[in-house]
């Protein structure tokens, strides 16, 4: 079966639970963002019958207009539009929100939606700043609100088997988890867009949003506003997110005790701020997490071309979006020989200390969208809850405080805050502009 033909059985076995179910049971469902990561997003949701999606917000009308044609072929009735997304929370008739906005948006859009009543899936990275994550965490437990972040990984089951694969220790003692976001952007990457009048001041304005105001630059718009640290924590948290995540869940830690980090924007010429060559290493207590961003060239950062890599003292876990791969070591019990580059005898004793494995699987948004859903009517812990995610993010966004601050920082994860550098802690949260206020 191929990927459109089980999307499509899928979808089918939920359009008929769902008319089981009735229509005062199906999820009305808002939708706040709905360019490119909000329209997948989208349709992750739309393969189920008993999500409707009853409202839409987004600046760009071509936008919603593809999300109602997108509804409206799936049989559902037209859906609400709105330019504020306020005036979405407050709509009495949805049950939960799902907020694809620039980062800088997520913290002000996902606790008032809590507090408003609304369960909520909210994109990764979580948030903007350490600050915002913690209190975003506070307003979905105080709210006891249901709460979803995408990070997708975290349903696709042959990732749950090789993160309960890895905590069984079968790999042995691990020592390195490494991550790699591989691409090649150099010369221009971007172009150095100028600034300008925008298209719309109004909107210019509504974009920002709690962001310091600047002149216009197309470059910080829509899906280029990653490269820009006023609304996105750069490929840091965009991908390193990811990454951090499935290797802390293998590890099975929660927060790293320090991190450092190097790198600059070294080859690219355009008006980004974010570097274009990094790596981030995180002490996760006895296992180095090491996040790789090398965005002027392309080559694959592993003999088994993978995303990430987790070395323990058995074996390597190779993992990608789809599959994962175990090599064992292959060892000697005995002690080491005095060294002889002649006498290669002692080879002959060395053997695999564990089974070579195999898995496969596919990443979509269609499992996560599922996990949400149901957890709204069992009102169960989704499997990437507020909590999860907040994790997950804080560790990239610190990560960026020691780029910026060009140090070793030692964090104190129960206080959320560094212990070596009081000048880093300022960074953990920025002010919103006037008149945008932080819940």
């Amino acid at each position: 079966m191929n990927r459109r033909q089980f999307s499509r059985a899928t979808a089918m076995t939920a359009l008929s639970y769902s008319q089981i179910l009735g229509a005062n049971d199906r999820v009305m469902v808002g939708y706040i963002g709905l360019g490119n990561r909000g329209d997948q997003v989208h349709d992750g949701f739309l393969e189920y019958g008993d999500a409707r999606t009853a409202a839409i917000c987004d600046l760009k009308s071509s936008y919603l207009d593809l999300a109602e044609k997108k509804a409206k072929d799936h049989g559902h009735d037209t859906p609400k539009r709105y330019a504020d997304w306020r005036k979405l929370i407050d709509d009495k008739t949805l049950d939960a929100v799902v907020i694809a906005t620039p980062d800088h948006w997520h913290a002000l859009m996902m606790i008032e939606a809590c507090n408003a009543g609304k369960d909520v899936y909210c994109e990764k990275p979580l948030s903007l700043t350490v600050v915002e994550g913690r209190k975003m965490v506070d307003a979905a437990e105080r709210n006891k609100r249901i709460v979803q972040v995408g990070i997708q990984r975290r349903s696709a089951k042959f990732l749950q088997e090789a993160a309960a694969y890895v905590q069984s220790g079968a790999l042995g003692k691990v020592t390195l988890a490494q991550g790699w976001h591989l691409t090649n952007e150099w010369p221009t990457g971007l172009g150095a867009a100028p600034e300008g009048p925008p298209p719309s001041e109004a909107d210019w304005d509504a974009w920002l949003g709690p962001a310091p105001k600047v002149p216009y630059n197309r470059n910080r718009m829509y899906y280029n506003f990653r490269w820009f640290y006023n609304y996105s924590g750069g490929q840091m948290t965009n991908f390193g997110v990811h990454y951090v995540d499935m290797l802390r869940w293998c590890i099975g830690k929660d927060s790293p005790k320090a991190v450092t980090v190097m790198g600059g924007k070294y080859a690219v010429d355009d008006n980004r701020e974010i570097p274009d060559t990094l790596q981030a290493m995180w002490d996760y207590d006895g296992v180095m997490v090491v996040f790789t961003q090398i965005n002027a060239n392309s080559a694959p950062g592993n003999a088994q071309k993978s995303e990430m890599m987790i070395r323990g003292t058995k074996g390597t876990m190779y993992l990608t979006l789809r599959g994962w791969e175990v090599i064992p070591e292959v060892i000697s019990d005995q002690p080491l020989p005095v060294r002889n580059p002649i006498d290669r005898s002692n080879d002959t004793q060395k053997k695999p200390v564990i089974e070579a494995r195999k898995a496969s699987g596919q990443v979509t948004n269609h499992p996560h969208a599922r996990n949400f859903l149901d957890c709204l009517k069992s009102r169960q812990k989704p499997n990437c809850d507020a909590l999860t995610g907040h994790l997950s993010t804080s560790a990239t966004l610190i990560a960026n405080v020691a780029y910026k601050t060009k140090s070793y920082l030692e964090w104190d994860s129960k206080n959320e805050k560094f212990t070596n550098n009081p000048a880093a802690n300022q960074m953990l949260s920025y002010k919103y502009r006037a008149p945008y206020k932080l819940p």
